[in-house]
């Protein structure tokens, strides 16, 4: 088969390499669409993220969806030829966190695209049949590659509280923060007002549901008439953390979502005299049956996102479209072209 295998920084190559064979309770998928997401060109600029470095080469990709070719002893749960979308990170299921319901806060997570775990710029991945999981033919391929960052989305409104009648206010209109919109309304969110500096993103997020909106070169979300009980931090960029804090109502919920530094400044007095909770999340645990069952019933459009597909010898293409065209919102990889 084919991959796309970054070696260095700035350096991918498509190279030919073996086709996996599934072991036991594995299944082997056809991979069909890939999202190229934030930590992938990351990893393209930088080889490494945080304490994970790329020191061997990787196969990028964690988004990803396609149909089973091949099952592995014991399987059941999927036939050969169903489509399914994959839900990238296997725990070890046996962990104090995994038997907690806390799987995504496995130490021993093997997470694709995670040096040294190869990620699915590939034609073919292997992966463990509980996590392969099927999707209706009214889904598209992309779509349900795109039931990843949902899953991101979905987990936060989680932390968050999100629920019927909720106001929520999300910075960042990045692929993270528009999912992230859509699963607010979904979860009963009746305000959901979205703070970015990119007005083509803005008209986007009104399009998929935000209520209101602000520019935040200039204006400020501490000035929005009703303060919000729930703030999903989709950016990552420390201002736009503290500012979206600032703006809570007291007993608000904070959830820091976007990935920016390792620390960021935190106004505690706002935090102590609101007496406001504060969580990060990591990736999701338990979310595929509701983002697939959201996005079936039409609650939830993920194809909108997509700005643009690249076969996979493009896929260097694919993770710099970003840089070269800022009204790129999320590029999709189709390993089979």
């Amino acid at each position: 088969m084919r991959a796309a295998v970054l070696r260095g920084p700035g350096d991918v190559v498509v190279e030919e390499r073996p086709a996996p064979e599934p072991g036991p309770g594995q299944v082997v998928v056809r991979v069909a669409s890939v999202g190229v997401c934030g930590s992938d060109t990351h990893y393209y600029d930088h080889g490494r993220i945080g304490r994970f470095v790329v020191e061997s080469p990787l196969v990028l990709g964690h988004e990803a969806a396609g149909e089973v070719t091949a099952l592995g002893p014991g399987v059941t749960s999927v036939q050969v030829g169903q489509r399914v979308s994959i839900e990238p990170g296997v725990p070890d299921l046996t962990c104090e966190q995994c038997l907690a319901g806390r799987y995504n806060l496995c130490p021993d997570m093997q997470f694709f695209a995670t040096p040294p775990i190869d990620g699915a710029f590939a034609e073919y991945v292997v992966v463990h049949s509980a996590f392969a999981h099927p999707v209706p033919e009214s889904i598209s391929d992309d779509a349900a590659a795109l039931l990843e960052p949902l899953s991101v989305g979905i987990w936060a409104c989680r932390k968050g509280g999100v629920s019927a009648g909720s106001r929520v206010l999300v910075t960042g209109a990045g692929p993270i923060g528009l999912v992230s919109v859509q699963a607010a309304r979904a979860f009963g969110a009746t305000e959901v007002v979205v703070s970015d500096v990119n007005p083509e993103r803005l008209a986007l997020a009104r399009d998929l549901g935000a209520t209101d909106v602000v520019d935040a070169r200039t204006a400020r979300v501490t000035d929005l008439p009703r303060p919000p009980e729930v703030l999903l931090e989709c950016s990552g960029h420390p201002a736009a953390t503290g500012e979206g804090i600032r703006a809570l109502d007291r007993a608000g919920r904070a959830v820091l979502v976007g990935m920016g530094g390792d620390e960021l400044p935190l106004p505690l007095s706002v935090v102590q005299e609101r007496e406001l909770q504060v969580t990060g999340t990591f990736r999701y645990a338990g979310t595929w049956p509701t983002a697939i069952a959201l996005v079936a019933a039409g609650r939830i459009d993920l194809d909108r996102l997509v700005t643009g597909t690249y076969g996979l010898d493009r896929a260097e293409e694919a993770l710099t479209a970003g840089r070269r065209d800022p009204q790129s919102v999320k590029v999709v990889v189709h390993p089979q072209s």
